[in-house]
């Protein structure tokens, strides 16, 4: 069997021989170089033309996005992020999946240092992941300039959801390739777009708020980490929070977001399943449900069960632009989507869906 190739780029020296030393444990995995900052980095992707870069991206003087954006428009390759808890560790981190970076592997928090042996096994794995996405897939996700790199900020006073009384709500789940996918989305609705989205991106605790933020950033709708209680507006997106699951729950003419923190789901907490079954209850308003990349099957059973009581439309993202297409495909097997779209055509689909292109072309 043929190895994979792997560039370990880190500023510390310890670093780079701790991670280079526990992926090299993996018998079909071969480090084939270690860069200590951007330039060498760039550089080595360009010459060893390695199938996975991993990127221990906090460090200040590596300029990680330099590294990210560099590989990206040179030579596309899939990037894996080890970040640390710190704020500017997961700053940094959710800014990296939104310019190239694919996943990401927190390190342990250690006070003399992480200690990767903790992770060994699921860097191993998502490194094995990673390897796999199509080069086509690569860069379909990274045609859409990221907002972040370009600089383009919206207007705060653009997005001020504050409809109190919708008919209609979306539902978005996405898992691995996620931050990417939903900034492409989340950025091209209008200001003035109506209706809630109540969005589960799986996520540790920490960085969905930190991913709420830059999306609220660049975004003429606005993005909130979701709060239990909290009133469900229109023209606004609910990110539910990590380790937290979140439903809907209606009162009156009103929504409400409900968090807990029940057993895991298909392995996860936010799950999708949860929401989307959540949703599916909300009999008054007309739902519609978006399944995007990520792996295993979360949100393909709930989106089963909405398309059973009666939401309106379910959409998947397709093969083409998804990072793992592992949840669309399992909400395909089910038999319970009616559209299949690429992620820079879904904002469109979602103003199809709910009516919205056809009221814009009319004013």
């Amino acid at each position: 069997m043929q190895k994979l190739k792997v560039l370990v780029v880190a500023t510390s020296v310890m670093m780079r021989r701790q991670i280079s030393n526990l992926i090299a444990e993996d018998s079909i995995i071969e480090v084939i170089g270690a860069a200590r900052n951007a330039s060498e980095a760039v550089s080595m992707v360009q010459e060893l033309r390695p199938d996975v870069v991993t990127i221990d991206i906090e460090v200040p003087e590596l300029n990680s996005l330099v590294v990210l954006s560099s590989i990206m428009s040179q030579r596309p390759t899939p990037i894996l992020i080890l970040s640390s808890g710190t704020k500017d560790g997961i700053t940094a981190t959710i800014t990296g999946l939104q310019n190239g970076a694919v996943d990401f592997i927190s390190k342990p928090t250690q006070s003399h240092g992480p200690d990767l042996s903790q992770i060994r096994d699921e860097l191993i794995f998502k490194i094995k992941q990673v390897a796999q996405i199509p080069l086509r897939t690569l860069i379909l996700n990274n045609i859409t300039v990221s907002k972040v790199i370009a600089g383009q900020q919206v207007d705060d006073s653009s997005n001020t959801g504050c409809m109190e009384e919708v008919d209609q709500i979306v539902a978005i789940g996405c898992g691995v390739g996620g931050p990417k996918a939903l900034e492409i989305v989340i950025s091209s609705l209008p200001a003035n777009f109506p209706y809630p989205l109540l969005i589960v991106q799986h996520m540790p605790s920490k960085y969905t708020k930190v991913l709420a933020e830059r999306l609220n950033r660049f975004s003429s709708v606005r993005v909130l980490e979701a709060k239990d209680d909290q009133l469900v507006l229109g023209g606004t997106a609910y990110i539910a929070p990590g380790n937290c699951h979140m439903t809907v729950v209606q009162q009156g003419q009103a929504c409400k977001i409900k968090l807990h923190r029940k057993a895991l789901v298909n392995g996860n907490r936010p799950s999708i399943d949860v929401l989307f079954k959540s949703i599916s209850g909300l009999k008054s308003l007309k739902q519609h449900l978006i399944l995007m990349t990520g792996m295993g099957n979360d949100g393909a059973r709930g989106m089963f069960y909405a398309r059973q009581a009666g939401a309106r439309s379910t959409l998947v993202e397709s093969q083409e632009t998804s990072i793992v297409n592992e949840m669309p495909e399992a909400a395909l097997a089910l038999g319970c989507v009616d559209h299949v779209v690429p992620s820079h055509l879904l904002a469109s689909k979602i103003m199809e869906v709910t009516g919205e292109l056809a009221n814009k072309f009319d004013k």
